[in-house]
């Protein structure tokens, strides 16, 4: 069995299920230390650095939303159904606005309604998740399909 994320370990955010999701910016590298992830996917305009670890690129410009939706929904389910017995992450620049959306969308695919899963991410995650309003109505309306 794979090993999973510790609760303890920088970035992790416990979904309601108990599903273990570790968010990161990418500008901040990795300590030496830190465990690695199984399967990263990497919310960036540009493709993303190559990682030694399996992983997926969402094209998410800084600022904004997911330029493909139907894509990003598909690799998003996937996270949430791998997060169940591997260790994942989401990374973008900084670690908030896109990684804290992509949170909060995976929070509702755990079962937390669209319009309280911002929060949620800002109780359990970073308090600055999710930074535009555009983002905080993606997340809002990802339960609807």
């Amino acid at each position: 069995m794979t090993e999973l994320w510790s609760e303890s370990d920088a970035g992790v955010l416990r979904l309601p299920s108990g599903r273990l999701v570790r968010g990161r910016g990418l500008r901040h590298p990795l300590d030496p230390g830190e465990p690695l992830p199984a399967y990263g996917v990497y919310l960036l305009g540009r493709r993303p650095p190559e990682v030694s670890w399996e992983s997926d690129w969402i094209r998410w410009p800084d600022f904004r939303l997911p330029v493909d939706r139907a894509a990003a929904r598909a690799v998003l389910a996937e996270v949430w159904e791998r997060a169940a017995g591997e260790r994942v992450e989401l990374a973008c620049g900084g670690g908030r606005g896109r990684t804290g959306t992509a949170l909060a969308c995976l929070a509702v695919l755990d079962g937390v309604p669209g319009e309280e899963a911002v929060e949620y991410v800002r109780r359990h995650y970073d308090r600055h998740a999710v930074e535009t309003p555009w983002q905080r109505r993606y997340v809002r309306g990802f339960g609807t399909g």
